[in-house]
């Protein structure tokens, strides 16, 4: 179960770092206005892309981290230890696909929001952020994401219930 939990957080970690550069190209300010201060302890010196990677890292290995040890704890006992392994990948594969689902949908929230920025006003002024619209945009993504990564664990949980059911059936 730990070694299955250590391969969640590691994919989980990459996503992320993936994940923050394509949202860095979207709203630099919300790196350098936002998660820059709230992540200070552990910037490396690296450039600003390499701090945005550290930052996708850390915002996200230990979901999947949580998210491959709830897996285990269905699969490890009640399968094979091969099967569990397989079920685990596919369970993987539909965290992360709902959640970049997710993040998608965010992104779509994020263009197609309207001009009106009034309720983000004062959070963006605190943080002197110029460009509001790509701002809410990248917020919109990384809430999102998160909303689709704890969906697509629900869906992968119910998957391998759904299985265990069968197996106990053709017993």
């Amino acid at each position: 179960m730990l070694g299955q939990a250590v391969i969640g957080g590691l994919l989980a970690g990459t996503y992320g770092i993936c994940h923050d550069q394509i949202t860095y190209t979207i709203s630099p300010e919300y790196f350098t206005n936002l998660k820059f201060d709230q992540f200070y302890y552990a910037d490396l010196g690296f450039s600003d892309r390499g701090f945005v990677a550290e930052i996708g890292f850390l915002a996200t290995w230990w979901v999947g981290f949580f998210a491959a040890w709830f897996i285990a704890r269905m699969t490890v006992p009640a399968f094979s230890r091969a099967e569990a392994f397989r079920l685990a990948l596919r369970s993987f594969g539909i965290v992360f696909a709902v959640a970049i689902a997710g993040a998608v949908a965010g992104w779509l929230l994020g263009v197609l929001h309207d001009s009106d920025y009034s309720k983000w006003e004062p959070l963006t002024s605190l943080l002197q952020v110029s460009d509001v619209r790509s701002f809410v945009c990248v917020a919109y993504i990384h809430n999102a994401g998160y909303l689709g990564g704890l969906a697509g664990l629900i869906a992968a949980l119910f998957a391998i219930w759904r299985r265990k059911q069968a197996s106990v059936q053709t017993r």
